[in-house]
């Protein structure tokens, strides 16, 4: 399998290695693909980092490895879909490094490819638990932790290139990751004047292990449909989700960011 263009190198610069000193940072889906990139970054950038994630086992390796590297980081086993949990969890920051002021959300899950009036009800409904009720949780107190320090803050929430056009087959993803940005731009605007910014990224055709099961002229001809004539990577997609929390976007507020190789552009 074979790609074209270029992978630019997104490692902080000396201006942006302590650009997060100080401060807290909870991501959820922390143990691998964009939800790891974002930690690594954040901890580069000198930010305590909480990695969260279902997959406890995952969440401690993630953040054992950022402790290797000097990050001063925690895991913390998550369930979105459970209100308690995600209360735990933001608990658990709070305590651990005495306060919150970054989030990421980012957990989420694909779900099956069927039609519409085909899909699993079951499937559907376990698709928009953990996209869109998973967001709703986690900013319904994550922002109140915020609120209350009043010292502002930043939150990034996870959508996709999906959460703007259709794709055949992915109903349930399709409909949580347009109204993760329908949330965001809502929760954008109630608590911008509080000096607590929230955006979200969509994120396109990202290259991962699993992509990489496809046969290749699958591959390939996805690669074609991206005029950038590659896939993205997590870290890519981690430079403009850590972009988003700095104080570099303080006039970035109730926006939509996709990340996507122009694939939407087409």
């Amino acid at each position: 399998m074979s790609t074209t263009g270029t992978t630019p190198a997104t490692a902080p610069t000396a201006d942006h290695a302590t650009e997060f000193a100080g401060r807290t940072a909870l991501v959820t889906g922390a143990a691998s693909g964009i939800g790891l990139a974002t930690a690594r970054r954040l901890g580069a950038g000198g930010a305590n980092v909480v990695v969260a994630d279902y997959n406890a086992e995952g969440a401690e390796k993630a953040a054992a490895e950022l402790m290797t590297q000097g990050v001063k980081a925690a895991a913390v086993e998550l369930d979105v879909t459970r209100p308690e949990s995600v209360e735990a969890a933001v608990k658990f920051a709070v305590d651990t490094f005495g306060g919150l002021d970054l989030a990421v959300n980012n957990a989420g899950i694909g779900g099956p490819s069927a039609p519409t009036g085909a899909y699993d009800v079951d499937a559907y409904q376990r698709v928009v638990r953990t996209n869109l009720d998973g967001v709703f949780y986690s900013m319904r107190y994550e922002l109140p932790v915020m609120e209350a320090a009043g010292k502002g803050g930043a939150i990034v929430n996870v959508a996709s290139i999906l959460g703007s056009v259709a794709f055949a087959g992915s109903p349930a993803y399709v409909a949580a990751k347009h109204g993760v940005v329908g949330l965001t731009k809502s929760a954008a605007v109630e608590y911008a004047a509080k000096g607590i910014r929230v955006n979200a990224v969509g994120p396109g055709f990202i290259d991962t292990p699993l992509l990489r099961t496809m046969d290749e002229a699958a591959y390939n001809s996805l690669v074609a449909r991206h005029p950038v004539g590659r896939l993205g990577r997590s870290e890519e997609v981690a430079e403009l989700i850590v972009f988003l929390l700095s104080d570099r976007a303080s006039f970035v507020v109730g926006s939509y960011h996709l990340v996507d190789g122009a694939y939407t552009a087409v």
